[in-house]
């Protein structure tokens, strides 16, 4: 029997019972009711390693606790609510297994930093006790015969592993896509996608369904999902990981590493996971010692007379590129403020150099073979039975048939790209240590998440991937779209902690970390309700009032984790034919500056600017009107229908800022109006 439960259709996961928020539990962030009593209910959203280890240390909760509260999350908003699709596999035994630390850490005390932490793996980690399925139909059956070596440290760490992450399937893309997982969602906005290959990982994380995730990254696929998810994430120096039991894409470019919402996590999950690896031939770059510690490497003023080389090359002139760009340069300005200098640094060659120096076409088809004869027990033994056999989503499938083209792991072609890397990362250097740079930073994508279905662009994944150097992309900002963008920094080889400090110090002074709207905090173990407002419009609501006998009746219902509103409604009073219009209005606070992309939260609260704000009464007088939505057209009396509410429609509403209003020949201005607003 296989030990795991696919996410579609497995037994609902255990629901905590309710509390009230306690005062005094607030410096922890906690929701608990007395520790003893089992399914005490935890409040997850958000939390950091240290306050989880803060709350089962003080007796405010336990790991079972914890495990069932991110159980909970997982079931409200993956496989309900939004549906965010980032989780693939679930362990079923994740329950058992926190209680058993909990057992351990009473007897013994913790082992560390990661005891009874509940943690997630890209669907491409090896697990002794869960499908490895890579994201692929064709997988989905393949039981590893022991963990991943990194798998194998966390559970030494006391780590709880929770289940398993969707993924481009095969790692072979960046908008995660797969056979078995479907399409997962962007949490800050459910129509674009996550980045990818880690993109469920990103997602997860992102919505807290975990203290912490880990992904992979071949080019880009820790660093483009932590940009588009609002978080942190390092591909380290070739070598300072193992990569053994994770499916390849590229032996020579693949890396593993954590994603997680602070830089004190990243630091946390990293001292549990590098090390040498006599499995994995490149970890020999450590000399067999174990690494110093990333968290002693945190430090708020590293960016005291650091020097920061900006890469001009990387940022976009393109008018879909300019925000990226603009972020990360007031990111960059941020960081002068806070003591450091800059530098413009080019590389000489740099498009030279680059061109042709990625090996995933030559090393994937063999790579692939060898992971699978490596294990008896596949399902299938070649990417040419996957795609014979027809168990790879056809988005896939002409990359991977392009890919079958690489016709002998030696070939000249092969031989050629492999020897123009080490150039390339001595020409990095070079001009880091030319321009006297701790990093190179740029934005990490240089566009917002594409719409689910077109192609991602602006990823400048390569540069790291194809020298083996250390990359972190750490949030830095949001878009006007209020999409989340990364600045990717890049550092000399086996100077992650030099990275990892100045991520931190920025990150200190800045907290650009926003949860998404997506997955707000549950209410009694439950993802909040739907709220459901009556309408009655008539003309007394004008000011002055008009006698245009029109009234409207309906009602509006609002999902808080979809923002789709739905809505019903019949006008009276007046011939249908007479009708214009029933629309929806809400003031233009951007236009009269108020609230915009610039003081807005991401979690959909908004900014308190001095100048502009919205009070709770309503919008300042002076604003202009916009119709947000029509809802029906000449000649509707009665309707019904759904919209799906952008970021400005949301916060109207939070404010009772949103007008229903009709529209008829008689009263070509307006001929009855409701107020619209949520309940606080």
């Amino acid at each position: 029997m296989i030990a795991s439960s696919p996410l579609r259709g497995a037994p609902a996961a255990p629901t905590a019972s309710s509390s009230r928020l306690l005062a005094a539990a607030l410096l922890l962030g906690w929701v608990f009711g007395p520790a003893e009593h089992a399914g005490a209910q935890v409040e997850v959203r958000g939390a950091t390693i240290t306050t989880l280890q803060q709350a089962m240390s003080s007796g405010a909760a336990t790991s079972a606790d914890i495990t069932r509260a991110y159980l909970a999350r997982i079931e409200a908003y993956d496989r309900q609510g939004p549906t965010l699709t980032a989780m693939v596999w679930l362990n079923p035994d994740a329950v058992s297994e926190a209680e058993a630390l909990d057992r351990e850490r009473a007897s013994r005390g913790p082992r560390g930093p990661l005891h009874g932490v509940p943690v997630i793996l890209k669907d491409n980690y090896d697990t002794f006790d869960l499908p490895t399925s890579a994201g692929s139909l064709a997988l989905a059956s393949n039981i590893a015969p022991d963990d991943a070596f990194q798998v194998a440290r966390l559970r030494e760490a006391g780590a709880v592993v929770l289940g398993k992450t969707n993924m481009h399937e095969l790692a072979s893309g960046i908008t995660t896509i797969g056979s078995i997982g479907g399409q997962t969602l962007n949490p800050y906005d459910l129509t674009r996608n996550p980045g990818g290959s880690s993109g469920g990982t990103g997602a997860a994380i992102a919505a807290s369904f975990a203290a912490v995730g880990w992904g992979s990254d071949t080019c880009g696929s820790i660093r483009i999902p932590a940009a588009q998810n609002n978080l942190v994430g390092l591909r380290p120096t070739k070598g300072l990981s193992s990569i053994d039991g994770i499916i390849p894409l590229s032996h020579t470019q693949d890396v593993g590493g954590p994603l997680a919402r602070t830089m004190e996590d990243l630091a946390i999950a990293l001292d549990a996971t590098v090390g040498p690896d006599p499995a994995d031939p490149a970890t020999a770059i450590l000399g067999g010692r174990q690494p110093s510690s990333f968290v002693d490497a945190l430090d708020a003023d590293a960016l005291e007379g650091a020097r920061i080389g900006i890469l001009a090359a990387y940022f976009g002139d393109a008018p879909e590129e300019r925000a990226a760009g603009r972020i990360v340069r007031d990111a960059i300005a941020r960081m002068v403020e806070l003591g450091a200098d800059t530098v413009t640094v080019e590389i000489p060659d740099l498009g030279d150099l680059m061109e042709g120096s990625g090996l995933i076409g030559h090393e994937f088809r063999w790579d692939l073979q060898d992971y699978l004869a490596a294990n008896p027990d596949a399902p299938v033994s070649s990417l040419a039975e996957m795609l014979e056999l027809g168990l790879i989503h056809e988005a896939l499938v002409p990359r991977m048939r392009a890919r079958m083209e690489s016709e002998s792991r030696d070939s000249e072609e092969y031989l050629t790209a492999y020897a123009k890397r080490e150039p390339l990362r001595l020409a990095v250097e070079a001009a880091m240590d030319d321009a006297g740079a701790d990093a190179l930073v740029f934005p990490t994508v240089r566009t917002v998440p594409a719409v689910i279905g077109d192609p991602q662009r602006g990823s400048s994944c390569s540069l790291s991937a194809n020298t083996g150097l250390p990359s972190l992309s750490i949030p830095v900002g949001f878009a006007d779209d209020r999409l989340p963008i990364g600045m990717e920094m890049i550092g000399r080889t086996l100077d992650d902690w030099r990275l990892v400090a100045i991520g931190y110090a920025l990150e200190s002074a800045t907290d650009h970390r926003r949860e998404p709207w997506s997955a707000p905090s549950l209410v009694d173990g439950q993802a909040p309700p739907q709220v459901t407002v009556g309408v009655r419009a008539d003309g007394l609501a004008f000011e002055p009032p008009v006698a245009s006998g029109v009234e409207v009746r309906g009602r509006v219902r609002f999902d808080p984790t979809t923002r789709r509103l739905s809505y019903e409604y019949s006008v009276d009073g007046v011939d249908p034919a007479d009708i214009f219009a029933v629309v929806l209005r809400r003031p233009d606070l951007a236009g009269a500056g108020g609230s915009d992309s610039d003081g807005e939260r991401a979690d959909g609260e908004v900014a308190d600017d001095e100048e502009g704000a919205a009070s709770p009464e309503g919008a300042p007088s002076e604003v202009a009107w916009l119709v947000e939505a029509r809802l029906s057209g000449p000649g509707v009396a009665s309707h019904q229908g759904e919209l799906r509410a952008e970021q400005d429609l949301v916060e109207a509403l939070e404010r009772g800022d949103v007008r229903l209003e009709v529209f008829t020949r008689q009263h070509p201005l307006g001929a009855a109006r409701a107020v619209l607003g949520l309940p606080r």
